[in-house]
């Protein structure tokens, strides 16, 4: 079980984030192992978010840098990949074809008028949101940045829950679609949502209420794109993984600002 656990761990950080591990295994109960392990990559990409965006200012930073660089980061530690994810999935969504002529669309190194269009707006409500938190302090700004990297991962864990197919046969997709018990990926989304309550408590005030209500409506918001993509796609792909973590961290910094 520990070697399981081991090797999860390097699955989960070797394939979501580019920190140096070496992904020793890749058969299905690695990529269980790993499903499960995703949100502690996303604390780790958060955490770090947070660190980078707190310490600009407080060297004297203004809020708008800081966030543009909390927003950065996350992309930078998953090679953009999240980010290519999103606009192949729009792209595929958007252009009204039936499944496999979308997917190979998606496929296409190019990135089409829906991705880009989704990539602006996503990225520019990001940033400033991220910036709203960082006017108010340092830690509204950073406990932002930790729960949209926890709430983001996952969201991948609940997209890798046994009946969720994957749409082809090959990729990350079809590594990790069906691979974690929905009961285990039920516990580790309690065990993640309960973290984020905790983050907002440490803040005063609702920051419990808010937080957790952030993470529940991003994770239903997820919920809500993964069964479309389902449907239109039949079944998840990388991509579609890309696109649901974007989404969830997105949705969780609006739902953050609202409060």
């Amino acid at each position: 079980m520990t070697s399981l656990n081991s090797h999860g761990m390097r699955f989960a950080f070797g394939t979501l984030t580019v920190l140096p591990v070496r992904v020793t295994r890749w058969d299905r109960e690695a990529a269980r192992a790993g499903m499960l392990c995703a949100p502690l990559a996303g604390l780790v990409v958060g955490v770090l978010a947070a660190v980078s965006g707190s310490l600009l200012l407080l060297f004297g930073s203004g809020s708008l840098l800081a966030a543009v660089v909390s927003a950065a980061l996350p992309a930078a530690l998953t090679r953009g990949l999240h980010l290519d994810g999103l606009a192949d999935t729009a792209d595929g969504l958007g252009s009204g074809k039936p499944a496999d002529d979308a997917l190979r669309i998606m496929k296409q190194s190019d990135i089409g008028p829906f991705g880009v269009i989704t990539l602006l707006f996503v990225l520019l409500a990001q940033v400033a949101v991220l910036q709203q938190l960082y006017a108010q302090s340092w830690a509204q700004g950073a406990a932002a940045a930790v729960a949209a990297g926890l709430v983001a991962r996952l969201a991948l864990t609940l997209a890798s829950r046994s009946g969720v197919p994957a749409a082809r046969p090959e990729g990350l997709g079809a590594a990790v679609a069906g691979t974690v018990p929905a009961g285990a990926a039920a516990a580790v989304a309690l065990v993640t949502v309960a973290a984020c309550v905790g983050a907002g408590a440490l803040l005063g005030g609702y920051g419990a209420l808010r937080y957790g209500l952030a993470a529940l409506a991003a994770l239903a918001v997820a919920q809500l794109l993964l069964r479309h993509c389902v449907r239109r796609f039949g079944g998840v792909t990388g991509d579609v993984f890309g696109a649901l973590a974007e989404t969830a961290a997105t949705v969780t910094l609006v739902g953050l600002a609202l409060g």
